[in-house]
């Protein structure tokens, strides 16, 4: 599983950055995504809405952000 890190970006560049690395990933591919944005929560949910990639998982620890995206087949 491949971890992108946008720690201290702001939106909307950390749904920009994983939507790059998702499309060098194949179908199934699983992405976890580190953010520090407090909109990111709302952004991935709306990105995999849009995508019909699956949010596996988003979880907030201590202001960081986590999210396991799974890419549509």
């Amino acid at each position: 599983m491949d971890v992108l890190d946008t720690s201290g970006l702001k939106c909307p560049l950390p749904v920009l950055k994983a939507k790059k690395a998702l499309k060098t990933m194949a179908a199934g591919a699983r992405l976890t995504v580190v953010a520090t944005d407090p909109g990111a929560m709302k952004d991935f949910h709306n990105f995999c809405e849009a995508t019909g990639d699956t949010l596996e998982s988003a979880t907030e620890d201590d202001g960081v952000l986590t999210f396991v995206i799974s890419k549509a087949e």
